[in-house]
């Protein structure tokens, strides 16, 4: 079996740790300590969090969507398969390594991505794009920090709490969606995304799709429209 070699480290600003990248072959992994972040062979659940809030959201003429945490891009390319070519897709990414890793190591598994005309990247903490972006966003899907129970930094709490919950919704557009992936379940938060006034799904997905792995969950919540919330939608294959 080929080894897995490392081919950088990164800190976290204001975080805990450091972020390894690993090459084992064509297969990459991000890791903290013992923990395997993202793996370049798992994909489903990071697909299935663009495609269920595409889904969600339904037909929007020219949708603007943020997406926080770049990872490896999986959710940012199902994002850019999802929409149409008025779309406006948003990325922040805090840890600038991450971005050079996009552009340079794992360049083959990003593509063309990253220079879609379509999307535009942020360096730096989405929750400062959420808390000044006014009701700017049709969707917002969150993949920080290994979820609600974060792992790297405690100041991305403030996405999950209560306050954070209620700036979300207040940078959605009437109808938008906020999609949170996390790497398992979390009552609490399911509670507080009521409390702060959406309506809420709860999915769980394999971390490889259909190919089974790890079950991970994905909250859809929305944001009503007029007064009313939209019915639930299935994802698209």
């Amino acid at each position: 079996m080929i080894p897995w070699s490392l081919l950088d480290t990164a800190k976290v600003p204001d975080g805990f740790g450091e972020l390894r990248l690993m090459r084992r072959g064509e297969e990459f992994s991000i890791m903290s300590g013992a923990i395997e972040l993202m793996n370049s062979r798992l994909s489903g659940s990071e697909k299935a969090l663009a495609a269920l809030a595409c889904a969600r959201l339904g037909p929007v003429a020219r949708p603007r969507l943020l997406i926080g945490g770049l990872g490896m891009g999986f959710t940012l390319r199902a994002a850019l398969a999802e929409t149409g070519p008025e779309a406006e897709i948003v990325v922040a990414e805090l840890v600038p390594a991450v971005v050079a890793w996009a552009r340079g190591p794992m360049a083959g598994i990003f593509g063309t991505s990253l220079t879609d005309p379509r999307v535009s990247l942020f360096e730096g903490d989405v929750g400062d794009l959420i808390r000044t972006g006014g009701a700017a966003y049709d969707a917002i899907l969150l993949d920080v920090d290994n979820g609600p129970g974060g792992l790297m930094r405690a100041a991305n709490d403030g996405l999950y709490d209560a306050s954070g919950l209620r700036a979300a919704r207040a940078a959605l557009r009437p109808g938008g969606v906020l999609a949170v992936w996390s790497s398992g379940p979390d009552r609490d938060f399911t509670a507080r995304l009521r409390r702060a006034g959406f309506t809420v799904e709860e999915a769980r997905v394999r971390a490889n799709g259909k190919g089974g792995g790890a079950r991970h969950v994905i909250w859809i919540a929305a944001k009503a429209a007029g007064g009313r919330d939209p019915a639930p939608a299935r994802p698209r294959n």
